[in-house]
């Protein structure tokens, strides 16, 4: 008999009535009674409680308590999902989108052993499971990695700049890449810089809900993610999630202005000191914005420029901060620093002696804000105008995400100051705005 998960009291119940994780059972405790199928429990809960799927799809925990009482209703029977084959034939006149999978909960089932969402569905699978992607465009579907987008590096943006790169040789209309959320916005902002001159979209796209639970957001996501990577006239680097928290519509982002900003809502990602690109809804691309690089049909000048240097550090200003964090990075051989700095762009006086070594030992300093919308201005006050003069780069208004990745690509090309500082400053992939607008603050709402 398997229980997993259960020992204890619980385990000595559920041996008494004969039933197996998997089993249909009623739980009868006091006047409430509860039906469902008996579900394992992570080896690191505890041992007072029966979980139960119900028949809405919602897993339950009950307490268990001298009147509770566990009857069996159906043994468990292991049924294997049969997918549906995977069409192979081009549909006529549909858009052809590569779908290539890194991970992440979009791409992710269960693990009930350990409680946690595990990476297991390939990219295919996700057609499979999505059979509206078939009136939507053909599609090409690959795993590139299965890992979780906390584990996420350098040399894997690297390698989905260059695998995105290859399909595009390959004159796809559009590509889709399956992300965990958490890393996404970093991701994004590392293929903007990486892939020049951009021929059709590269549209990240992930879910804050897994797909076995009944609000999970992963099947919109992907749809609105395909129509915009095979109809959008936009060819940038975007994300494409929940606009709301039902499922009216979903955004595309510009991939260096977009922030996670929330844990666990389906509309958790927002432009940042930008308004999203466009608005994908019942299958319609609406753009919202004239300040987008539209879709090409020539390819001959696109070409893949993927290397970052992976010696860069982002550092929080905070009440308290000594210079020892400033003073590690330059003893052990950075290369840049990305400052999170208060306001307008500032950290404490008692920090400016380890920044101006860093500066004076050749590392490239860079101020952004812990402010979310608005910008630096370090000529406001004395404290910002003496970091200038130390030689800190100002980073305009680019979320320190987006500062760090591009600090990290810059710094693969040259190690020269002055021309690190230039390259800073020079709007490349959208992640500067030219200026401030009001309309912005807090995602600027798009009606």
């Amino acid at each position: 008999m398997s229980l997993q998960g259960y020992r204890g009291r619980v385990l000595e119940i559920l041996e008494a009535a004969g039933v197996a994780v998997g089993d249909r059972i009623r739980v009868r405790k006091g006047s409430q009674v509860f039906e469902g199928v008996l579900m394992p429990r992570s080896e690191l809960g505890d041992d007072r409680h029966i979980v139960l799927k119900l028949d809405d799809g919602y897993n339950i925990g009950i307490a268990i308590s001298e009147d509770l009482s566990v009857e069996k209703l159906g043994a468990f029977v292991e049924i294997k999902p049969q997918l549906p084959p995977i069409p192979i034939k081009k549909g006529e006149g549909l858009p052809h989108v590569a779908i290539v999978s890194t991970g992440g909960t979009i791409a992710s089932r269960v693990d009930y052993r350990t409680g946690a969402v595990s990476p297991a569905l390939t990219a295919q699978d996700l057609y499979s499971v999505v059979p509206e992607l078939s009136n939507i465009a053909y599609i090409e579907a690959e795993v590139l990695y299965s890992i979780f987008s906390e584990n996420m590096k350098p040399e894997y943006w690297a390698g989905m700049a260059k695998r995105a790169a290859k399909y595009i040789e390959e004159g796809v209309d559009g590509i889709v890449v399956t992300h965990g959320t958490d890393t996404l916005g970093y991701s994004s902002a590392a293929l903007s810089f990486a892939l020049r001159n951009l021929p059709c979209p590269v549209v990240f796209v992930g879910s804050q809900r897994s797909s076995d639970r009944p609000s999970s957001d992963a099947a919109m996501n992907l749809v609105s993610a395909v129509t915009f990577a095979g109809k959008s006239p936009i060819a940038e680097v975007v994300i494409v999630m929940h606009g709301e928290s039902g499922d009216t519509y979903c955004y595309a982002h510009r991939g260096t202005k977009v922030r996670k900003c929330h844990t666990s809502r389906r509309d958790a990602f927002r432009s940042i000191n930008a308004q999203p690109l466009a608005r994908v809804k019942e299958g319609v691309v609406e753009v919202l914005t004239s300040n987008y690089s539209p879709r090409r049909e020539s390819r001959d000048d696109f070409y893949v420029d993927a290397k970052f240097d992976e010696k860069v550090i982002l550092i929080k200003s905070f009440p308290g901060m000594t210079g020892e964090f400033i003073d590690h990075a330059v003893d052990k051989g950075y290369h840049g620093i990305v400052l999170e700095g208060t306001g307008l762009g500032h950290v404490p006086v008692y920090v400016f002696d380890s920044i101006k070594r860093a500066v004076e030992e050749g590392l490239a300093v860079v101020m952004t804000s812990q402010c979310l919308w608005g910008r630096i201005n370090m000529n406001v006050y004395s404290t910002g105008r003496e970091l200038l003069a130390m030689g800190v780069i100002p980073g305009e208004d680019m979320l320190p995400e987006t500062a760090l990745v591009k600090l990290m690509w810059v710094l693969a090309k040259t190690q020269d100051l002055k021309e690190v500082k230039r390259l800073i400053l020079t709007n490349i992939a959208g992640e500067i705005s030219p200026r401030t607008c009001y309309s912005y603050y807090f995602g600027g709402e798009v009606e």
